[in-house]
């Protein structure tokens, strides 16, 4: 155990499980404050008791201005604001929409609804974490977007648009904090093949998953799945001071798989 976070106090959505679980643990290992938020509620009050002392609780549904609103009006009073957040939460809308999600008959409620989680809770996510950090002094903004905000991915259409517009959010956040000389960086992280629970719909059960799964393996140069821990130690380190002068930048956490240019459409 170290203290990079020390005296840090950090807001992470979406932490009941995968990424953002991965990530408060660490956080809290590394001595940080740590807020789980979530609308998982049991779940993320389970995450936060594991963890114990610096740790609690506060739900959040990001979409909501109203929630963000709350949030920061407890984060103010009772912290006097807060340096990290990792606008974490998100969703593929597989699971959680009708769809169908690809470009030529992509339901127009579930594009929105993919968008409104991904993209407005990140949006809402900077705007109430610029006026928190502002309290203390400077901060860090971590923005998880994903390898399918730099490519297309046919089957997924909305889930890409969010996620490519995530990252160039991040970038307007950086320069505007930047010209405003806020001390408040924001960088975006961009994963890919990392094993969460967002996979559960594409894999499947049993023979099937095992042969899918081999498939995605094959076409990773490393060879196989990441870890949500993986992505949990690259926002460490742009949620550190040890990233102090790094901002509007983007972090590719995938295996290698954006180093190469494999990009054959496949054909049903």
């Amino acid at each position: 155990m170290s203290d990079r976070l020390a005296n840090k106090i950090a807001l992470i959505t979406g932490a009941a499980r995968g990424i953002g679980e991965a990530t408060a643990r660490l956080f809290h290992r590394e001595e940080a404050t740590v807020i789980v938020s979530d609308i998982r509620d049991d779940m993320g009050k389970g995450v936060a008791a594991g963890l114990g002392t610096r740790a609690e609780y506060l739900h959040l549904d990001v979409r909501s201005e109203a929630d963000w609103q709350k949030a920061a009006t407890y984060l103010s009073t009772k912290y006097g604001g807060v340096d990290i957040v990792v606008n974490n939460a998100g969703i593929t809308g597989f699971l959680e929409t009708a769809g169908p999600h690809d470009p030529e008959h992509c339901d127009l409620a579930s594009w929105d609804e993919v968008h409104r989680v991904n993209l407005t809770g990140v949006m809402l996510g900077c705007k109430h974490a610029i006026a928190l950090m502002r309290k203390r002094g400077g901060g860090s903004i971590v923005n998880i977007s994903s390898r399918s905000g730099i490519v297309g991915i046919p089957g997924a259409a909305a889930y890409a648009s969010s996620k490519a517009a995530v990252r160039n959010h991040t970038k307007s956040v950086a320069l505007y904090c930047a010209e405003k000389n806020y001390a408040i960086r924001c960088n975006s992280i961009h994963p890919a093949a990392i094993m969460t629970p967002l996979w559960d719909a594409m894999l499947g059960e049993g023979a099937a998953r095992e042969k899918a799964l081999r498939g995605i393996e094959a076409g990773i140069p490393m060879g196989k799945m990441g870890d949500p821990l993986d992505v949990a130690y690259g926002a460490l380190y742009l949620a550190s001071d040890e990233s102090k002068y790094v901002t509007g930048t983007e972090l590719h956490i995938d295996g290698g798989i954006l180093a190469g240019a494999e990009a054959t459409p496949r054909h049903d």
